[in-house]
């Protein structure tokens, strides 16, 4: 069971500081959430496998091949200001 000292607790650990009201709602709600935590440890999950992640699979590369590109013409077409290919702005820092 959560009570307020825990929580107290963990605040100061977070170095967050609570009301009195926030400790009353967290102390709630982290009894539930632990609660529901212990209801999960009774699930029988023997039979289970393993989910697989995209971490195990084979990672297939490809070479790099330089390409032409309008995408820096298109992108500078949408600019006020340009100047030799690139983005002319105001200046900024004095």
């Amino acid at each position: 069971m959560v009570d307020k000292k825990i929580v107290e607790y963990v605040a100061q650990l977070a170095r967050v500081k609570i009301s009195e009201e926030e400790k009353e709602k967290l102390t709630s709600q982290l009894s539930r959430i632990l609660d529901y935590i212990d209801k999960l440890k009774e699930l029988d999950v023997e039979s289970v496998s393993p989910l697989r992640g995209p971490h195990l699979e084979k990672i297939v590369l490809r070479k790099d091949q330089v390409k032409p590109s309008s995408f820096q013409k298109e992108i500078l077409n949408n600019v006020p200001s340009q100047e030799g290919g690139f983005f002319k702005i105001s200046k900024v820092i004095e």
